[in-house]
């Protein structure tokens, strides 16, 4: 698919907030024969926390797009920049953005969606799961405006973080996220997982099989407890794959045909207790 996709129009450099005293921006992938509002998709780099871009997210940015959705790609503080929980932060921000000025962007502001990818995937599982949460919703702009949404899209998310004793199954060291003074309570908070509750939203985890970065296991525990939740959800193992596989133009194809399918899906069932 060229970059001169020329079903999508895309505004690249919009500014969502303010974060660490700079500018924080976003590109919005959004149909150029739209009519009326559209849901919206909030879209999450991975890169460990460490790296990445916005510019990452424009391969699913324009397959969602050209199929009735406005994308909302953004970037985040890393943690050379600022510790964490300014990611976090950075993301409820966007969310509470999108939404506050969905009528600018023909956003349907009750159809909101977010999706990410590997450290990512860990901030969009956290935000979906977090409402409200004062310490990981942070400051910047929009007071007020909630930042549930209607659904989640996790790509290889590493879902908990531990800091002492057994490690639980699927969990990856807290001070990769958290730095060498993490806490149990810290790594708590920032685990997605410990925020399933039965109005957490309905969530589509991808994962392969042969991931050697986030175990395949962090999906499948969370499956596990949102399954017990009772919340709606559904798990695509992709056998013998690694991690990073859904940046390959030919799994972007496929893995936007089942993310469609599945936001189709949530977004006409009846909203849960959280929405």
């Amino acid at each position: 698919m060229s970059d001169a996709e020329p079903r999508v129009k895309i505004e690249e450099g919009v500014v969502y907030g303010v974060g660490g005293g700079r500018e924080l921006r976003c590109d919005v992938y959004r149909p150029i024969d739209a009519v009326g509002l559209l849901p919206g998709l909030l879209l999450v780099h991975g890169g460990g926390w460490r790296r990445g871009s916005r510019a990452g997210q424009r391969g699913y940015g324009l397959r969602i797009a050209r199929e009735g959705f406005v994308c909302v790609a953004i970037e985040y503080r890393l943690l050379g920049e600022s510790p964490w929980p300014a990611a976090i932060h950075d993301v409820k921000a966007a969310l509470r953005f999108v939404r506050a000025r969905a009528g600018e962007h023909g956003i349907d502001p009750e159809q909101i969606c977010i999706q990410g990818s590997s450290a990512g995937a860990h901030l969009a599982l956290l935000a979906a799961g977090t409402p409200g949460r004062p310490r990981l919703e942070g400051d910047g702009g929009h007071a007020g405006v909630p930042t549930q949404v209607r659904a989640a899209v996790g790509i290889y998310p590493p879902t908990t973080f531990y800091v002492s004793g057994e490690r639980a199954s699927g969990a990856l060291p807290g001070f990769v996220l958290l730095g060498g003074e993490a806490t149990v309570e810290a790594a708590h908070e920032a685990s997605p997982r410990s925020h399933v509750t039965p109005s957490y939203p309905p969530t589509f985890l991808i994962h392969g099989s042969a991931d050697k970065v986030v175990p395949p296991s962090s999906s499948l525990r969370m499956y596990e407890a949102l399954a017990e939740a009772g919340v709606p959800v559904e798990l695509k193992m992709f056998a013998n794959l690694p991690h990073g596989f859904a940046s390959h133009p030919d799994y972007q194809r496929l893995l936007s045909r089942e993310i469609l399918s599945f936001l189709r899906r949530s977004l006409a069932a009846p909203r849960n207790a959280a929405v």
